[in-house]
């Protein structure tokens, strides 16, 4: 027996109403959260460095210290990304996008779609990628509560983010339809770049 099995619908906190139906519902890949969320290569790439300095200097005592913590981090990291992906689901709905979150704590936290101000999509690789949405005049969710499905910085106005989720593009798609037929939004166009933020939709001035 699991927490979840008191779901009556997976990844939702109660029933569909009968004029709400699923239209995608997925996780985070592990593989692709720990690098673009925790950063994994940077704390590699630090550990690494100072293993390097310690070894030019013939202070094996350290570079032996530095190399087995940057070890237990390294494994640390994997094994909460692994977490945050067993326990996380990411639902579309005709309606909402819910984020079923937590990996000692599970809460769920509703985001209406007439409520998304905008939706920026970030591709990572093997057709993986970020989808960061900026809302309107919903009650300010704490970026603590949502990290890490939130954008990175962002203390004073958080933006909840489906990250790592498999097949990002077509998800996007499926998001600005949905929000589409409960509100105006008018399409953005960006470069096709994987190292920038795509803008997907905004609500017309």
């Amino acid at each position: 027996m699991s927490e979840y099995d008191h779901e009556p619908v997976r990844g939702l906190p109660g029933a569909l109403p009968e004029d709400e139906h699923i239209i995608w519902q997925s996780a985070p890949d592990w593989k692709h959260m720990v690098v673009s969320a925790l950063h994994i290569r940077l704390s590699v790439l630090y550990f690494g460095l100072i293993v390097i300095w310690a070894v030019s200097r013939g202070d094996w005592n350290t570079a032996i210290a530095v190399a087995l913590l940057g070890t237990v981090v390294t494994a640390m990291f994997t094994l909460f990304a692994w977490g945050v992906s067993r326990t996380t689901v990411y639902t579309l709905t005709n309606k909402r996008v819910v984020l079923r979150i937590g990996v000692a704590l599970n809460k769920c936290i509703n985001l209406p779609l007439g409520e998304i101000e905008s939706a920026n999509l970030k591709m990572l690789t093997d057709g993986h990628g970020n989808i960061v949405l900026a809302l309107k005049g919903m009650p300010r969710l704490g970026y603590i509560m949502l990290w890490p499905h939130v954008r990175s910085l962002r203390f004073v106005r958080p933006q909840p983010m489906l990250r790592a989720i498999p097949n990002a593009g077509n998800v996007a798609a499926m998001l600005f339809r949905a929000t589409q037929n409960v509100q105006a939004i008018a399409p953005l166009e960006a470069p096709q770049a994987r190292s920038r933020d795509i803008p997907l939709m905004g609500v017309p001035a």
